[in-house]
């Protein structure tokens, strides 16, 4: 990857590429490569010649003048205190001559409001890449740091992963239910993020796997959890926590009315489909939570195909049994 600039296209916003920054030494990879026995770890050494081909320069992207940010509000308009500071950071980091950085944070809030949804959508306005860290895995005791390369089935960590196979030194990191991680009496699940989340000793982060420092310093770091009790106190000092609430009965009929639009746009199918969706349709999906409207929806335009048809209506909706009263009300 050779230095210099270059230009990214991300959704309509573009940004440019900083200076190319240098996430390991390559060349004490090849020292650490060189030193190892017959006998050592197959993986790691593949992993190891992965990291010398690949080399240990990525690209940092920062913002070029604050984007126009006001289609994300309306796809997401129940995260408009996040994206307003969003919008903060990429004002102070546009004439920066450092990739784009983001303050930790921590979005709040009852499953299924769209948390890694925007997650998902940060990444792709910063024209950088995501990994989803999801905590409540069997194997979330390993999952940031990586294991030793001496335990049978050890693989290096999310951040490793995400810096060294990754094309980006600032990606955004999605700590998915981090209020699920459960320590135990031998290992802290959440023990690698007392550094990786501060800026001074993440430019030395060292996963377990790889025994090598990596400059984790400019990861954008997201995460997510229903219940912040669960969280350490010193790792939530560490993040800006912004509570997210189900978006109201006005909100949730944009996001289904939005996604309408997106699952048509993303298919080649869906120019058999009218444009915009009926009002009772979006009636209905307003009561869903957004990670059930997907589904629904897909339910329907197969329906709607089986008949012929090219627009939606209520029957083609899965039955959704009960109704509940739309997101944001309390029944009379």
């Amino acid at each position: 990857m050779s230095a210099g600039h270059a230009l990214v296209q991300a959704s309509s916003f573009n940004l440019p590429i900083a200076n190319v920054r240098k996430v390991y030494d390559a060349e004490r990879v090849e020292q650490k490569l060189a030193k190892l026995k017959d006998r050592d770890s197959e993986s790691l050494r593949t992993t190891y010649e992965r990291m010398i081909e690949r080399g240990g320069h990525r690209f940092a992207v920062k913002p070029h003048g604050v984007p126009r940010m006001g289609p994300l509000y309306e796809e997401l308009p129940n995260f408009g205190e996040v994206l307003d500071d969003v919008k903060r950071h990429v004002a102070l980091n546009q004439d920066s001559a450092e990739g784009m950085q983001l303050t930790p944070m921590l979005l709040l809030g009852p499953p299924g409001v769209g948390k890694t949804h925007f997650a998902r959508r940060l990444a792709d306005v910063l024209g950088t890449e995501m990994t989803l860290a999801p905590m409540s895995s069997m194997t979330a005791g390993w999952l940031l740091s990586g294991a030793s390369s001496q335990w049978k089935g050890a693989r290096p960590g999310k951040v490793f992963e995400a810096l060294v196979d990754g094309q980006y030194a600032n990606p955004v990191i999605v700590v998915d239910e981090i209020d699920k991680a459960s320590a135990d009496a031998q290992y802290d699940p959440l023990g690698a993020l007392y550094g990786l989340l501060e800026e001074d000793t993440a430019r030395e982060f060292t996963d377990e796997f790889a025994d090598l420092p990596i400059d984790a310093s400019r990861v954008i770091w997201v995460t997510t959890a229903n219940d912040e009790r669960a969280i350490p106190e010193p790792i939530l000092n560490r993040m800006n926590v912004f509570e997210i609430p189900a978006p109201t009965p006005e909100g949730a009929r944009r996001i289904a009315a939005n996604l309408y639009r997106s699952i048509r746009g993303e298919h080649d199918w869906g120019r058999h489909f009218v444009d915009d969706i009926a009002e009772d349709v979006l009636d209905l999906l307003a009561t869903l939570a957004p990670r059930e409207m997907r589904r629904a929806l897909m339910t329907a335009f197969g329906n709607a195909r089986l008949d012929g048809r090219d627009a939606l209506t209520v029957g083609d909706l899965p039955k959704m049994g009960r109704r509940r009263a739309p997101i944001g009300f309390t029944p009379i």
